[in-house]
């Protein structure tokens, strides 16, 4: 059985079945491995003598992107996945922490490093013709090149960096060959499968839930940029069976107009992170297909998946090893207990940090960054930065980030379940909740809003509708409302709450507010207008 990526792709260099796919264009797999052996060969002359090959890349999701990933794989060689939404020295630190020696980029991103310190990093135009006539010149045999070993570091992926700057963890070959494997046993997936991968290939999900899955099975990797508007009809035109999101993908696409032959679709099986209980209840329904979302980070040391009877509102039941520890006490929390309305009663005491108490798990630590990595194992546990709770039945509840936690009224709230409550309302798509200052002491709570297209939301209606849900904590009630078009996000689709955090109520979004002891929302009038 294989078991790094680079053996993965050697046992399909003889198909002639569709290995890449993206616009009209297809690569039969045996196109697609003598491809990335020449890339991998072009590369490897670019390296500087002794160093160890860490090659940057700086794509969109396409099939060059996937041809770099693939040539890593082969060459056995470090591919390191750049976040493109990333911007000046930010993204200059990222190339030279990274220690990148080669930079393959487009023309379209050509432009973002003009000026910027890489680090010595050789930067490639992969727009242009000599680096195709290189690539065509090149032997595409895969006898030179090292085996690799399951340890070997097969990317740098960079965390999303929603709390703080964003670190590169060393994805190991045995952890992607394993997430691959798994999802396609799970699925029973082969090589007449279509993977539709449309999240960014810099990022986790995408390498481990997609081109891994493609990788293991054998099937077509259908490569897309995201867009909730050309969602089905590309799921269409590529005839996809599987694909895999992260974040709020899912509500995106709820958010569209509904059309009569939504569910006339090959779409079998959608797999991810980050839905909420109603938009994977939603999207099953109206694409005919199975959805099932997982907990797991980019470090891999903390996972979570949900059985058939996880309640509604619950991530699932944790691997071996995982809990909910108090930081401070460094003791697990007391389990969660509801009262008739389904309110969590001791939210002080059952809400901690999601940890792996057996140590690291898959996380093989953050590239150049000891600091980070001493941190994440403290103790010798993995503190992962989630906060969550467990009921009595163990099953797992997220209640945000270490960062997430709200203070009002001397009472500690998490973020999680509010937002989960608000999208219970029909006209709301998407709902951040978190905390601006309150004038005297603690939090006071802010959600924003994004509705659904064509949706509207009235003041008194939303707060009849907080009335009539009876696990709404009194203090959870928010202070101010901001119906916004769009929340900032990262590539990645996740919230970015520290920006909304700093702009609290300096919005050009409408916003509503209530008073201290009242209900009743009303337009804020801005002292500026």
């Amino acid at each position: 059985m294989a078991d790094t990526v680079q053996s993965l792709l050697l046992a399909h260099a003889d198909r002639d079945t569709p290995g890449f796919r993206h616009g009209d264009d297809t690569w039969t797999w045996r196109e697609v491995v003598a491809g990335s052996a020449a890339r991998a060969h072009v590369l490897h002359a670019l390296a500087r003598d002794g160093d160890p090959l860490h090659v940057g890349v700086l794509l969109p999701n396409s099939a060059e992107m996937a041809f770099a990933i693939a040539a890593g794989a082969v060459g056995r060689h470090v591919t390191v996945g750049i976040n493109r939404t990333r911007r000046g020295e930010a993204l200059a630190a990222d190339v030279r922490r990274a220690d990148c020696r080669v930079l393959l980029t487009d023309g379209a991103h050509l432009p973002l490093l003009e000026g910027l310190d890489l680090g010595g990093a050789v930067v490639v135009d992969t727009d242009r013709p000599d680096w195709r006539e290189k690539v065509a010149a090149a032997p595409t045999t895969t006898d030179g090149f090292r085996v690799a070993s399951t340890t070997d570091t097969f990317m740098l992926i960079f965390t999303s960096g929603t709390s703080g700057e964003p670190k590169a963890v060393q994805v190991a070959n045995f952890m992607v060959v394993m997430a691959g494997s798994v999802l396609v046993d799970k699925y029973g997936l082969d090589a007449t499968d279509v993977v539709y991968c449309s999240m960014p290939l810099f990022h986790s999900n995408a390498v481990m839930a997609g081109f891994a899955v493609s990788a293991a099975s054998g099937a077509a990797l259908a490569l897309a940029e995201f867009s909730a508007r050309h969602f089905i009809d590309d799921v269409r035109r590529y005839g996809a069976t599987y694909l895999n999101y992260v974040g709020k993908p899912l509500a995106y696409v709820l958010a569209t107009p509904e059309r009569p032959d939504d569910a006339d679709n090959p779409l079998r099986f959608a797999f991810g992170n980050e839905a909420s209980d109603r938009d994977i209840r939603e999207f099953a329904a109206r694409f005919g297909c199975s959805v099932w979302d997982g907990f797991g980070s980019t470090e891999s040391a903390v996972i979570i998946t949900r059985t058939e009877d996880t309640p509604a509102g619950s991530i699932g039941v944790p691997f071996d090893g995982v809990a909910v520890y108090d930081r401070l006490t460094r003791q697990e929390c007391a389990r969660a207990v509801r009262d008739a309305d389904g309110r969590v009663t001791n939210l002080d005491e059952a809400v901690g940090e999601l940890v792996n108490t057996q140590g690291a798990g898959f996380f093989a630590g953050y590239y150049n960054d000891q600091r980070a990595t001493a941190e994440r194992l403290d103790g010798g546990m993995y503190w992962s930065g989630d906060l969550a709770y467990r009921d009595e039945e163990g099953f797992v509840f997220l209640a945000g980030r270490t960062d997430d936690w709200l203070r009002v009224d001397g009472e500690n709230l998490a973020d999680a379940p509010v937002e989960q409550l608000l999208l219970r309302h029909p006209a709301v798509s998407q709902a951040a909740v978190y905390a601006v200052a309150d004038d005297r002491v603690g939090d006071q709570v802010m959600c924003a809003l994004v509705l659904r297209d064509g949706a509207s939301l009235a003041p008194e209606d939303f707060a009849a509708f907080l009335a009539q849900q009876p696990d709404l904590s009194p203090k959870a009630w928010p202070r101010h409302v901001r119906i916004a078009t769009a929340l900032p996000s990262t590539a990645t689709n996740k919230v970015l709450k520290r920006e909304l955090r700093a702009q609290a109520l300096d919005s050009e979004d409408l916003l509503w507010s209530r008073g201290e002891r009242d209900h009743h929302y009303a337009e804020l009038v801005r002292s500026d207008a």
